[in-house]
Order: structure tokens, then sequence, then C-alpha cells
């Protein structure tokens, strides 16, 4: 299959950031009816980490670039632009990447949010490291975010038991000797958009009608039964295109959102489980901030090293999924 891949461009640095505050399963059973252990059963979920009532999805962007400078000091020195893969800016007019941009001072930057909701993050690493390899900027700043307590029904026990907050930026940058991004696919099902949606400005999507009053809500049979369709026939394009066999995969770091969706990925993928890294366990689904979250989490506990091939995928409303395959470090 053709592809312009390799590309020069690698990932020079990682940040994360959650939120102090944490929601149990306990906490959650005495808010709707449920109970822990049926969450877990369900989900694989047990805490999520929940912003306060100031802090905004532009506060946990800033906490994890915040985190990335004190691992890696210089890593935003002639940084060119600055991607956020948001579906809940602070405000819908002002993108999250001008208030980064702002807060850290980074002068002639470009900015601008993307959204593509759970798979966000990996479609704002394609846009930069596609960006990079073309040789328009040397140096990108990658965020996925998202504040999903903001928008989240804690009267709905079938989306509130899900969602948490939080953070992760990387730094994309130019690469010649070792290009690391491999292999990128990507797709899209907009017929599939009414099975998850926030409300806005349109009251119908697609000749349905839309509710809930400006929170999330979610078809979760119909996103699962994309998810683990979409998401096995991806990873095999992924694999045709890098030409890489699937045992060359070191780690698969899929979009956290339940862990018996990852379960079933892997098993129709031939991945075991054990080679899935994830953060909702103890984070929730955190949308386009739960692949870095579990990128990190990795890399935190010596999983992760210089040199593992890892295969991202997100995905989610819109209908949107992405992939990628790219060397670590």
């Amino acid at each position: 299959m053709p592809s312009a891949l390799p590309l020069q461009a690698r990932i020079s640095a990682i940040g994360t950031y959650v939120p102090q505050a944490i929601l149990t399963n306990e906490d959650l059973s005495h808010m709707v009816d449920t109970n822990a252990e049926w969450i877990v059963q369900r989900t694989g979920i047990r805490e999520r980490r929940i912003a306060e009532a100031h802090e905004f999805t532009s506060h946990l962007c800033i906490a994890a670039v915040q985190n990335l400078l004190t691992r890696y000091p210089d890593s935003l020195d002639d940084v060119e632009l600055i991607v956020v893969a948001t579906h809940t800016p602070d405000l819908p007019s002002t993108p999250v990447a001008c208030q980064v941009q702002a807060h850290f001072g980074i002068a002639g930057a470009g900015a601008y949010d993307l959204n593509a909701t759970c798979a966000g993050f990996a479609y704002a690493l394609h846009t930069a490291s596609a960006l990079v390899a073309a040789g328009v900027h040397r140096k990108i700043l990658v965020i996925g975010a998202d504040a999903l307590s903001k928008i989240t029904d804690y009267t709905d026990r079938s989306t509130c038991i899900l969602f948490g907050d939080g953070a992760g930026a990387v730094v994309v940058e130019r690469e010649e000797e070792h290009p690391a991004f491999l292999a990128v696919h990507m797709g899209s099902d907009g017929s599939g958009a009414k099975h998850v949606y926030r409300t806005g400005l349109a009251a119908e999507l697609n000749g349905a009608l839309l509710e809930g009053d400006g929170k999330l809500v979610q078809n979760g049979r119909e996103v699962y039964r994309f998810a683990v369709s979409t998401v096995p026939q991806g990873i095999e394009k992924l694999l045709e295109k890098s030409g890489l066999p699937l045992e060359a995969i070191d780690w698969f770091i899929p979009h956290s959102a339940n862990l018996r969706m990852i379960d079933s990925i892997c098993e129709k993928s031939g991945i075991p489980l054990d080679k899935a890294l994830y953060s909702l366990e103890y984070f929730g689904n955190t949308s386009a901030a739960s692949i870095p979250l579990a990128l990190d989490l990795g890399v935190k506990e010596g999983k992760v090293k210089a040199g593992d091939m890892l295969l991202l995928y997100g995905f989610g409303g819109g209908l949107t999924h992405a992939g990628l395959i790219v060397r670590w470090g």
C-alpha cells in the first residue's frame, strides 16, 4: 500500500496533568443508582479526577506543559506552532492554544484548537508530524486535553461513571536521521454522529432531534460497536502501511474509553491485553487526554523505553478514528 511515511519527525518531550480532586466509584454510588463493583466490572474504572469549579481546559493544558518543562527544560525553545486537541474549550470563540501561548509567552507561534473529540490527540499528532516532515515547521507543541466534568450529566448513570478531566502535552520536532512516525490511518462515519454529542446551536443532527441541554449524550452500545469493528480494521491498515508484523509492536495505546472495549479490540486484533497501556483505571475516560496520559504512565513506570514501537489509536464522537505507529525516543 503506497505511503509517504516514515515522516522525518519524532516526539522529543512529554508532560501530563490531572486535577487533584478525586471522584471515586463509592462517591458516585451516593449520587446515582450504581455501586462501585458494578462500575469496575462494566468499565474497569475505579476513580476519575475532577477539575475545580474555577479550573478549565486551559488550566489543565498549562499545567501539563509546565510538567513537560520541568522534565525537559528547553523543550519550548523555538516552538513555532501550538495545537490543542479538545472539545471542551473554556470559551467557544477563543482557542485554548492561544491561552497556552499567552501564558508561556511563546513569541510568534501560531495557535489553534482541533476538535476530533476522543480521537483528537491522534489527529493532532498526525497534523503536527506531517507539518514538521513537510518542512513547514521544525517544532510543534501538541496538547490533548478535556474537562469533561463540565459537560457531564451527573444524574445519568450511563455516562457520569465514565468521565474525568486531564491533559497531556508532547513536543514534535524534526528528525532526519531516525524518522519516528512510521504509519498513519484515519477515517470517519458522520452517519453515527447522533450516537455521541453535546448540544450547541443546532436542534437536530442528521434528522434526529437532540437532547441533553448542553451536557454530553452518548449511546454507549453504538459507540462500542463502532470501536470494536473499526479499530481492528484500522490496526490492520497501519501494519500494512508500515510493513511491520504485529509482533513488532511493543505497546498498544488506545483511547481509554472502557476496559471491556479495549479487551474486545485486543482480542479481535490479536494483541495481548498485557501489551495495552491505558489510563482509565484511576483517571476515567479523559477523551483527548487519555492517550498521552497512558503513554506517560508507561514512561514513568519504566515500561515504555527508547526504541519501543507504539501503536496509538483514538476513536470517538463524530464518529472519528485515527491511529499512528510511532517509534518512541
